[in-house]
């Protein structure tokens, strides 16, 4: 029997975390915040429609490199936290976070499936006294728009039998400065109480150096992760255009950068590389300049910084091929060793990682291609862009030894992982081209680095 709670005895199960609550997505953003909630003393019921991964979690096994087992298994032992593959424990929570992806698809429109689905799923259990807060990164209006009618289908009233709230993830895989303990908070609630009962939740897991800052709607919140990604975007894309200027130019854009990076005010450094990758930046501008549309706008400087950033893997490849020819070789047929699958250094995930590009171009151009990656044992290779005739390949990571390294006509650096000896790889490599910097303080060899 699934008792009833009203929003007015909220406040008081948050602040003695007697309240239930659920976290639906366990991957980069939801199992840390699982973590975090059950630190604070809260029971957590994660949800997850991948069986094993659920499993996993259950056996105190973490699958990202933010959250070790180390963290993870004591609080499943203690019955703080558990999986689920099901919502059928949904209506008995009283806080529940969607934490789900939001891709785009091949046209780069949104794709909001899992929003639509985890909440239809939640407005099927939805009782009253619950607070439903979506964290995914999605256009303005998605909180009210998409999730909003599939919460209602319940029959219960926002704002009064139940609140609703957006508060954008604002984690940083990899980053060991800011986590989701320590990263200020911003949220958008439905109704002023919506707002302050999801600042209360996130008062109890949060540093104290770490604010909430509370924003008139949903709407402003969605907005204020895109603003927050398109500025990177945007200035990620300018270091690239500078970094294709400088290389014309005979001019080394490290150093430039290093220099401007010694102004004290009005500068920050942003550096070039073979592209942008992971969750956010590559599909946030999409999503922004698709809402856009609908207001005959057009986010012409956003969208021109991201057909920038997709450029980029075309020149790491055309690089690649003007090294080999000044030894006196072709793309066609030579053994290329790519170093780096990940989106970026010291994580796992290589989802739209401009690294998985660059090995789609070279192999169109018919290179021979292998790659390592200490935390990517496996990627899916799409080739059917390229051709009708071709589909998705599965390539597996390759041993990195001594070997490997003078087997290969040329090691091109896409990711510069912590775990990587660039003095070992240069040493033993016949030609280098490091994309992202990471032989810098090399000098012996440095005669057959090719720096982009």
């Amino acid at each position: 029997m699934v008792s009833v709670v009203s929003l007015d005895r909220l406040p008081a199960l948050i602040t003695s975390k007697q309240a239930r609550v659920g976290v639906v997505g366990l991957g980069y953003v939801g199992l840390p915040l699982a973590l975090e909630l059950a630190r604070a003393g809260f029971n957590v019921t994660g949800f997850d429609t991948n069986s094993a991964r659920a499993a996993s979690v259950n056996r105190g096994i973490s699958h990202i490199l933010d959250v070790s087992g180390e963290e993870l298994a004591p609080l499943v032992r203690d019955g703080l936290l558990h999986a689920v593959d099901n919502f059928e424990q949904a209506g008995e929570l009283d806080i529940i976070f969607i934490c789900v992806p939001t891709p785009h698809d091949a046209a780069k429109a949104p794709d909001l499936s899992f929003v639509e689905a985890a909440s239809r799923e939640i407005g099927s259990h939805l009782r009253s006294g619950q607070l439903i807060i979506l964290e995914s990164t999605s256009y303005p209006g998605t909180t009210e728009e998409v999730m909003l009618p599939l919460l209602q289908a319940s029959g219960l009233t926002p704002g009064e039998d139940f609140a609703v709230a957006f508060s954008p993830e604002r984690v940083d895989p990899g980053n060991k400065a800011f986590d989701t303990h320590t990263t200020p908070k911003v949220v958008g609630g439905l109704t002023p109480r919506c707002s302050e009962l999801t600042k209360l939740v996130f008062e109890q897991i949060l540093d104290r150096q770490a604010s909430v800052h509370i924003v008139s709607s949903p709407r402003a919140a969605e907005m204020t992760k895109l603003l927050e990604n398109c500025f990177r975007s945007v200035n990620i894309a300018l270091v690239n255009e500078m970094m294709l200027l400088c290389d014309r130019m005979g001019i080394n854009v490290w150093e430039v950068i290093d220099a401007a990076a010694t102004k004290p005010f009005g500068y920050m450094p942003f550096y070039p590389g073979p592209g942008v990758g992971g969750h956010c930046i590559p599909v946030d501008p999409y999503y922004l300049s698709w809402k856009a549309r609908q207001y005959d706008f057009y986010t012409k400087f956003i969208e021109l910084a991201a057909e920038i950033n997709l450029s980029m893997p075309f020149y790491v490849v055309s690089r690649v091929a003007e090294a080999l020819n000044s030894c006196e070789k072709s793309l066609r047929d030579s053994k290329v060793l790519l170093l780096g699958a990940a989106f970026k250094k010291d994580v796992n995930d290589a989802r739209n990682s401009p690294s998985v590009r660059v090995m789609e171009l070279l192999l169109k151009e018919g290179a021979c291609l292998d790659y390592h990656d200490p935390y990517v044992e496996e990627v899916t290779v799409g080739l059917g862009i390229f051709s009708r005739r071709s589909r998705d390949i599965k390539l597996k990571a390759v041993r990195l030894d001594e070997a490997t390294l003078k087997a290969a006509d040329c090691v091109v650096i896409t990711v510069a992982h912590s775990a990587y000896d660039f003095d070992w790889i240069v040493a033993n490599s016949g030609l280098v081209v490091d994309t992202v910097n990471a032989t810098r303080s090399i000098k012996a060899g440095s005669q057959k680095v090719v720096l982009i």
